[in-house]
């Protein structure tokens, strides 16, 4: 069974982290949610959520992808987690998939894994992440085991997408279409 986990900090965008957290469970992904600023965690809209992890307990060999969600402060919050950067920079060293949404490419940049990547991410904020090639005309992007959304509307193309990586399209496409996705 493919395992995912998905970063939570303070001020993450709801349906940027749900929407994927949703879709991957759906689709037979084994996901755990980590919390990076404590166990409970509030989103930019004040929704509480309780971690299935601390972030210090995440071992990479444990999974294959690695999300993490925008929203402000939640992407800052990810990017200024010496525990993400490493956990993320390992984690793409060893193969694995790790993606961002809206302003979360910034985690990656300081990562040291956009260098040559083409990704997306909320417009205006790309300034937050210059070491790769930005695209602005693309909901989602998709570089080698790199992906990339560009904000809240593009939260269900993107969660797709990594199912699509992680299970097939053939899942991902029976997951979208019970859920009516068009």
């Amino acid at each position: 069974m493919k395992k995912a986990v998905v970063f939570l900090a303070d001020g993450f965008e709801d349906i940027e982290a749900l929407a994927p957290v949703d879709i991957l469970r759906r689709g037979g992904v084994d996901l755990t949610i980590a919390g990076v600023t404590g166990m409970q965690v509030v989103s930019s809209h004040n929704v509480k959520i309780m971690a299935d992890k601390d972030v210090k307990d995440i071992k990479t060999d444990d999974y294959d992808a690695f999300i993490c969600p925008g929203g402000m402060p939640g992407a800052s919050n990810l990017r200024d987690s010496s525990i993400v950067i490493d956990i993320i920079k390992e984690a793409y060293g060893k193969g694995k998939i790790v993606s961002a949404i809206c302003a979360a490419p910034m985690v990656l940049d300081k990562a040291g894994i956009l260098a040559d990547k083409d990704f997306t991410m909320y417009p205006g904020m790309e300034n937050n992440a210059p070491s790769g090639s930005y695209k602005n005309d693309k909901f989602v992007v998709k570089d080698g085991k790199v992906i990339t959304g560009a904000g809240p509307a593009a939260a269900f193309e993107y969660a797709f997408e990594l199912l699509a990586e992680l299970q097939g399209k053939e899942i991902a496409s029976q997951v979208a279409k019970g859920m009516l996705f068009k």
